[in-house]
């Protein structure tokens, strides 16, 4: 694809989320590019590269385009991101050509819009904090109170790009193997620091098409989650319960981490994420593990009633934690939609508690940064639930965490991108009086 046919087609991405706004930007993508398999993987990534860039800078684009008579289109936000970035705008109306391929003629309101770009950046002393800052005007407040003069700091790590995890299957090979295997293929894969089994690579690499992924000796997996798994602390003969399984990522995780023995439970209430987990499982060697759809009514959990030894939820969230690979995700994030969540998040970790038997752990986890999802569910939880205290994961007999995870004020598990250069999670161990 030429430079114009790649700004074309960022565009008709954009439409297109544009009119799907309630579906991820990734999903829309993926659809996308599917119905144009014409499209190559070079062009793929310029496309998606270009695309992300405009959601990440978002907020900040529509000021500009609303304080220079225009709205934020597909169009403008494209067109208005390389003026700002210091396009003159005599070369975009070369590009927008009307050509084959090429984006339309810039129209004559559209010119003017962008000419009063000239000469600017991005970023700009009068814009409010939450528009420079990239986030929802209602949320700023939840994040300084939990970050306070990190606030910034923090938001940019959570909206810079993200690096690309993954975990090692040692049900496979090791870590060394699993780079050698990488670097046939010409990816250069370095060892991560928090997590023994975690590779990074240092940019958007096509790992999927590569031998060691098609045999199932790497997963793609953020350090952050590999850390979620290891605080489960699972042992080969325990039996254990993924309460929110979704598509299996940790579920793989436990099984490689239990040496493919005992008894794993994957459960969750959409039937074709868990159909999706099959593929993985197979691919990766694991067969300790049993899938169960949660429906209404169900009896399954009555009579499973404290009988497993670790039982994880990795509640349902809006993602705060992930912005940096979803930044539509905190376009689309409204109060209601956490309000939900939070009431979602409480009613699963009471159900889940009473399948955990007396001895055993409750590991709550989200992909989350906010407090209402995380340390105040916990206080909620506790409060209700005498039999569960708390145990502290610095300590070696919870789980081996490695210490530079750990904020040595806190009991719990709570990862940044600024700070740990993964993903934000947060996890709580639980343990069940015997």
């Amino acid at each position: 694809m030429t430079p114009t046919a790649r700004l074309a087609a960022a565009i008709d991405l954009l439409f297109e989320m544009e009119a799907a706004p309630k579906r991820p930007a990734d999903a829309v993508a993926n659809n996308f590019f599917r119905e144009r398999r014409y499209i190559g993987g070079g062009d793929r990534r310029a496309v998606s590269t270009l695309v992300w860039s405009v959601l990440r800078a978002w907020r900040r684009l529509a000021w500009w385009l609303e304080r220079s008579g225009g709205e934020a289109t597909p169009r403008l936000l494209v067109a208005g991101l390389s003026v700002l970035e210091g396009r003159p705008v005599e070369s975009l109306q070369r590009a927008f050509s009307g050509g084959r391929y090429a984006p339309d003629v810039l129209e004559p309101f559209e010119v003017r819009v962008l000419k009063a770009l000239e000469g600017h950046t991005l970023d700009h002393p009068d814009m409010p904090r939450a528009v420079a800052l990239e986030v929802p005007d209602w949320i700023l407040p939840r994040l300084e109170a939990q970050f306070g003069a990190e606030t910034a700091a923090e938001i940019a790590g959570l909206t810079a790009p993200a690096t690309l995890d993954l975990r090692v299957n040692l049900l496979r090979g090791t870590r060394e193997q699993a780079m050698a295997a990488l670097a046939e293929d010409g990816i250069e894969a370095q060892p991560t620091p928090l997590s023994p089994w975690g590779l990074r690579v240092p940019s958007r690499q096509p790992v999927t098409a590569t031998k060691a992924f098609r045999e199932g000796l790497v997963e793609i997996q953020d350090e952050g989650s590999q850390l979620v798994v290891q605080a489960v602390a699972v042992a080969p003969d325990m039996r254990v319960l993924d309460y929110c399984a979704g598509a299996g990522g940790k579920t793989l995780g436990l099984a490689m981490a239990m040496g493919n023995r005992g008894h794993i439970v994957a459960c969750d209430v959409s039937e074709p994420r868990l159909d999706g987990a099959v593929r993985r499982l197979r691919r990766a060697g694991v067969h300790n593990v049993e899938r169960h759809l949660l429906v209404s009514g169900d009896k399954w959990a009555k009579r499973r009633a404290g009988s497993f030894d670790r039982v994880l939820v990795d509640a349902p969230c809006p993602g705060t934690g992930t912005w940096r690979r979803n930044p539509d995700a905190r376009l689309r994030l409204t109060p209601e939609d956490l309000s939900e969540l939070v009431a979602k998040q409480s009613a699963i970790l009471d159900a889940a508690a009473n399948l955990v038997r007396p001895g055993g752990r409750l590991i709550y986890a989200t992909c989350s940064v906010l407090e209402d999802e995380n340390g105040s569910q916990i206080t909620g939880f506790l409060a209700r639930r005498a039999d569960y205290t708390q145990l502290d994961l610095h300590e070696p007999a919870t789980a081996a965490i490695a210490p530079a995870a750990l904020s040595p004020r806190s009991p719990l598990l709570r990862l940044t991108p600024r700070r740990h250069g993964t993903d934000g999670f947060f996890t709580a161990v639980l343990a069940r009086t015997a």
